[in-house]
């Protein structure tokens, strides 16, 4: 009875976690893009914007700070700001400051039901990126999985006629940067005491820093004085910016929740179903007509990510069964020398 109670419990907080990741995620993206391209906010602004939830993210972390040291489930740091970290951070934060950028300008120029497929090519970029700087092969199969993301990625460019190129290329540059990311945080994780909430929080320190000379340099910064009088006046376009930010952070904490109660690859899983889920939410929202191909396209960029998921899975197995194996015979080894 106990052993039952227990795995309905286990049940319970997988099914919460998994809800919260998938409510989360997709709000934010429907969030950002209302942000971005609402006429209702009337701004053109997505340096500003995305500053903003920058910033936001920088006192989410001085209030998660409060709730740091023992028996603190979900690891939250102290918050505080060390010159030594900063720096450290430095090249890293360059590199997420691409990846929201181009991410939101993506976001701002096509649509969401459309987006999954611009922003595919993160996994091809990975493997690329990994063979270049790693200089780490990919097995046939991994590759292979890799085509199809490509085929389905030209297919949908192809069938959305709505989709301008420069979203396109926004989307294409967002996924180098998203490749480039996962490359080297594990060089600075290090750093932050292999803690993904510091990390957070020096990331979003210097990346609101980074973007002031980009809202001073842009077309922006004339179109942010000009609505001052505007925009900047409303109550309810601050808690639209701010309510971003937010979910900016909490989107690091739900995906944080369904990797504790499931596996990495559930949770690359879950994601492949939402994206999913949000393409086919997005048509109904703004009443749009796809045609078979574009939908197609869709299935091989969701089909080809999940695959090479599968596939990576598969060969890290392997390697901790090999790994083991060795352990083994080197255990035996040692005691037959006795």
């Amino acid at each position: 009875m106990k052993k039952d109670k227990v795995a309905e419990n286990q049940n319970t907080m997988i099914l919460v976690a998994v809800a919260s990741y998938w409510a989360v995620s997709i709000s934010m993206v429907f969030l950002n893009k209302y942000l971005l391209s609402s006429p209702d906010l009337n701004l053109d602004a997505p340096f500003f914007v995305t500053w903003w939830q920058c910033v936001i993210g920088v006192f989410c972390s001085y209030i998660l700070g409060f709730f740091s040291g023992e028996g603190n489930y979900f690891d939250f740091p102290a918050f505080e700001l060390q010159p030594r970290r900063i720096i450290a951070s430095l090249p890293l934060s360059v590199i997420f400051t691409g990846m929201i950028v181009f991410n939101n300008l993506c976001l701002k120029f096509v649509g969401v039901a459309f987006y999954t497929v611009t922003r595919s090519l993160t996994t091809v970029f990975n493997v690329i990126l990994t063979w270049i700087i790693l200089r780490q092969t990919t097995s046939p199969k991994a590759v292979l999985c890799c085509g199809i993301i490509v085929g389905g990625f030209f297919l949908g460019v192809d069938q959305d006629v709505v989709a301008p190129p420069i979203g396109v290329i926004y989307g294409v540059l967002s996924s180098v940067f998203v490749a480039l990311y996962s490359i080297y945080i594990k060089k600075v994780l290090p750093e932050m005491d292999n803690n993904s909430w510091r990390l957070m929080l020096y990331n979003n320190f210097n990346s609101s820093l980074l973007f002031l000379p980009l809202i001073l340099l842009s077309p922006e910064f004339g179109r942010i004085l000009a609505a001052t009088n505007g925009p900047l006046t409303s109550g309810y376009f601050w808690f639209m910016m701010s309510l971003g930010g937010v979910f900016g952070v909490m989107i690091g904490f739900v995906t944080m929740l369904q990797i504790k109660f499931t596996t990495p690859l559930t949770h690359n899983v879950s994601a492949t179903a939402k994206a999913c889920a949000q393409t086919v939410m997005a048509c109904l929202i703004y009443s749009e007509t796809k045609s078979f191909l574009w939908w197609l396209s869709n299935f091989l960029v969701l089909f080809g990510s999940a695959a090479y998921t599968n596939v990576k899975k598969g060969e890290m197995d392997r390697e901790a069964a090999e790994r083991a194996r060795e352990r083994e015979k080197q255990a035996d080894r040692e005691s037959s020398k006795v």
